[in-house]
């Protein structure tokens, strides 16, 4: 039965911003699809930049490259979601499970022909994706938004109220009634004006689980990751 507290505060529909690299966009998304599954929620996959937002001045703009690693996903997806919400709901899972639990590299167009190929969709949306320069301003366009209104970094939510939530930043995922309970917190957060921020410190064996669940991200990874401070 689903928690009755929860599900009488729930909004039906929330605003995802991903970005298919990033590893704890990857838990949030895993624990809000484990929230989908007990409370009634559409989900609005948008998209983010890390590439862009943490680029050296000087640096060519992901938009400015035939394929960048982030980006270049995104790309794949948003010409999938303008078809099917649930197909970039699914390739971002795919994807994202390929990176962040197996080990894999969907960053390499290869590779996300694979994956899209084992999801039953047409493997060559990727090279699709590549081919239509609209699919930069897809993503772009939900960048810039965010961004524009104070968004620095992923898992972003929007609520339908317009509220913004960085975050949460949890790993691993939690599952059953512990991602309910985190649910109630998030959408509690979200209704409190002028609330910024709650952060718990990391001790040595917080560091230890993150770098273990992270691993195999960290070995698949072809970048650098970088990060500038929040506002």
């Amino acid at each position: 039965m689903p928690d009755q507290r929860t599900d009488a505060a729930s909004p039906t529909r929330l605003g995802f911003h991903l970005d298919v690299m990033c590893p704890w966009a990857y838990q949030t998304s895993k624990w809000i699809r484990e929230v989908r599954a007990t409370v009634p929620l559409d989900i609005d996959w948008r998209f983010f930049s890390l590439e862009e937002i943490n680029r050296e001045e000087g640096k060519k703009h992901p938009w400015e490259r035939e394929w960048s690693y982030g980006w270049g996903m995104m790309r794949v997806a948003a010409l999938l979601r303008r078809g099917s919400m649930d197909d970039c709901d699914r390739f971002y899972e795919a994807a994202g499970r390929a990176l962040h639990e197996d080990g894999r590299k969907p960053h390499r167009p290869e590779v996300a022909e694979e994956i899209c190929a084992g999801l039953g969709l047409d493997p060559g949306v990727v090279r699709a994706a590549i081919d239509d320069p609209t699919t930069h301003d897809d993503v772009r366009i939900d960048h810039d938004a965010i961004v524009a209104n104070g968004g620095f970094g992923v898992p972003t939510l929007v609520f339908d109220d317009g509220r913004e939530v960085y975050g949460p930043v949890v790993a691993p995922a939690p599952t059953g009634q512990a991602a309910l309970d985190l649910w109630e917190l998030t959408v509690a957060y979200s209704k409190v004006p002028h609330l910024y921020e709650l952060k718990t410190p990391k001790t040595d064996g917080d560091m230890a689980t993150i770098a273990d669940v992270f691993r195999p991200y960290l070995e698949a990874r072809d970048w650098e990751s970088r990060e500038k401070p929040a506002r």
